[in-house]
């Protein structure tokens, strides 16, 4: 999948990426430079994402949000009523009762610039209404693939420079809890329809280009179904990039 153009934009030092929270409990991510700051997801309490921005809504651009489950979309109507811009397919902002005001409609592979932002949303496969991906660009950090609470991806990427991707479980801790009685029939029914898992993880890098990948950050683990440290090393030993666990509080830089 690529962007329909690329376009130079001016700017200087994109500092980083923060994780304010990753997993059932919620999920936020910010992308931030010296003037800008994107949001990735909005599913915890509006104001612990207040605090992670150090109470400063003034450089952030607009939020994105994937789908319409809580741990992704919960403080959309607050982000709304503050003056942030939202960003979600039509789909996920009519299940949020999200309203018109502020509430950005954006369609699978039609690219749309938010800031110096260029995103390109793409279709995912979750048990919601109109889940997207999204590929992000800008000129500080080149190219940040974006995809979680999808089983599977159709498309292909080339000229990444970030990968941020949901790794929740393994089939091998899945079954072994089924067969401990740990995990209910529905539930590991639905993991396999709804969530990435570690195995499909693995095949969608082995046919993504990596050649200017700089990192790899593995997003929404399940509690009771991973294993970080193993997780974070197969990946690493797969692709030979360096591979994080997104935990509360870590801080990449995205040069």
């Amino acid at each position: 999948m690529q962007f329909t153009e690329q376009t130079e934009i001016e700017g200087q030092d994109f500092d980083e990426l923060t994780v304010l929270g990753s997993g059932s409990s919620g999920n936020c991510y910010l992308l931030q430079n010296r003037d800008e700051t994107l949001i990735l997801e909005c599913g915890l309490p509006y104001k612990t994402i207040l605090k992670g921005l150090d109470f400063n809504l003034m450089n952030v651009v607009g939020c994105l949000v994937t789908h319409e489950h809580k741990d992704h979309s919960k403080a959309i109507k607050e982000f709304i009523s503050n003056g942030i811009d939202v960003y979600s397919s039509s789909g996920t902002l009519k299940a949020v009762d999200a309203g018109d005001y502020r509430a950005q409609v954006i369609e699978s592979e039609n690219q749309v610039s938010i800031g110096d932002f260029t995103v390109l949303p793409f279709e995912t496969e979750h048990d919601a209404i109109e889940p997207l991906g999204f590929l992000i660009q800008h000129s500080d950090m080149g190219k940040l693939l974006f995809i979680t609470d999808s089983y599977y991806c159709q498309y292909n990427f080339t000229g990444l420079n970030h990968i941020m991707i949901e790794c929740n479980y393994s089939m091998d801790i899945v079954n072994e809890n089924f067969e401990r009685g740990l995990i209910h029939p529905v539930l590991r029914n639905r993991l396999l329809k709804s969530h990435f898992s570690l195995e499909n993880v693995k095949e969608f890098l082995k046919v993504t280009d990596l050649s200017q990948v700089k990192d790899i950050v593995l997003l929404h683990l399940s509690d009771s179904n991973s294993n970080a440290a193993q997780f974070q090393e197969e990946i690493e030993r797969l692709t030979g990039k360096p591979t994080y666990i997104a935990d509360k509080g870590l801080k990449i830089d995205l040069f």
